[in-house]
């Protein structure tokens, strides 16, 4: 007999799990809570005419034989699910969630005593854009896919989403949720807020003529895109992981004022280690990227994870003389698109690139 799992929201990320489901012909019904019931909404009509999903609950006691349900609603939804759900699971299920906080949602399971039953969840993927129709069976492919585990999980219950994650082409971490938040604090949060500060920054103090906006390119361009971001989301992310920006926060200040005073003091010293061990620590990360520096010509694709695609996209692009200066996959995708990063040298091979792709209809993204 098939084990089913339940969305409690289906969008972009519900979506892109589904159609990955599907794809890996993973032993699983996919079904969908309908709180809209009796009306349907459009998105769940295109995932039931295209086999994402195999039908809809109307009501919450259906989901009393789910072996897994997964909430992929806003936070405060997903948490507000959770006391109703209590009442209705079955002991083995195994409730988790794609949030990119898990402070707070684990709270709310240990205050409901359901720590056996909750394994949060985390993919590291996804895209600026929103809702089912911008979903994507390739969107899981090679990305990270975070599981925070709580001490009354059953081994059991996270071999089984290790399995799940694995299965649909994600590499699956287990991390502590307070881990996880003070990482994503640092590594993604506190970088949206300084590219959000960055840009109001010029816009608050630009010329009459806005010459600040017409000269901004290259780095500017390169460290402020992320700012584009939903704001809705970004919200919610601040308020929901407010102690570990501002714990994030506090450090660059300090960082700042060290800079600052350095510049004052004319510590040339200083300011030559620091930019010395940034450019170090930066190009052992491992993204193919040069540094934050110069200018950065690259394009981001979406590939089948195929033996050989790799391979495929450099013999296209080696018989167009374009020339390669990095190329692999993304794992980390929660705020960029495409699982192939492939970077240039220069515009005019980037621009040649993505023509002689474009020929064979692969879905290109560039910065």
């Amino acid at each position: 007999m098939k084990k089913n799992i339940c969305f409690i929201g289906f969008g972009l990320i519900a979506g892109s799990i589904a159609k990955s489901i599907r794809k890996n012909n993973v032993g699983y019904e996919l079904y969908v809570y309908n709180r809209k019931h009796p009306e349907i909404p459009d998105a769940l009509l295109s995932a039931l005419n295209d086999g994402a999903i195999d039908g809809l609950y109307s009501s919450l006691e259906e989901l009393c034989d789910s072996d897994i349900i997964l909430l992929c609603a806003p936070v405060t939804v997903n948490i507000s699910y959770l006391e109703k759900l209590k009442t209705i699971i079955k002991d083995s299920c195994i409730i988790t969630d794609v949030g990119s906080v898990k402070g707070n949602i684990h709270e709310a399971v240990t205050a409901l005593s359901m720590e056996a039953n909750f394994i949060g969840g985390h993919p590291m993927t996804g895209s600026n854009r929103t809702g089912y129709e911008n979903s994507s069976d390739l969107f899981m492919e090679n990305a990270f896919y975070i599981l925070t585990h709580t001490d009354e999980n059953r081994s059991s219950d996270i071999d089984s989403m290790k399995e799940l994650v694995s299965s649909i082409g994600s590499i699956p971490i287990v991390i502590d949720c307070r881990e996880h938040d003070k990482i994503v604090a640092a590594i993604s949060h506190l970088p949206h807020i300084i590219a959000v500060s960055l840009v109001n920054l010029v816009h608050d103090n630009d010329t009459s003529d806005e010459y600040m906006k017409k000269l901004a390119a290259g780095g500017f361009k390169d460290i402020t895109r992320i700012a584009s971001s939903s704001p809705e989301m970004w919200q919610s992310i601040c308020v929901s992981n407010s102690d570990n920006i501002n714990s994030c926060i506090d450090l660059f200040i300090n960082k700042l004022l060290q800079f600052k005073n350095a510049i004052s003091e004319n510590d040339t010293d200083y300011i030559f280690n620091e930019f010395s061990e940034s450019r170090e620590y930066r190009d052992s990360i491992p993204s193919g990227s040069s540094g934050s520096l110069p200018k950065i010509h690259e394009i981001y694709v979406d590939v089948p994870d195929v033996p050989g695609i790799i391979a495929i996209i450099a013999t296209i692009l080696s018989s167009s003389s374009v020339n390669i200066k990095n190329i692999g996959i993304v794992h980390n995708r929660e705020f960029e698109e495409g699982v192939l990063r492939i970077e240039f040298n220069n515009a005019r091979d980037m621009s040649d690139a993505i023509q002689a792709l474009k020929k064979y209809s692969y879905t290109l993204y560039d910065r």
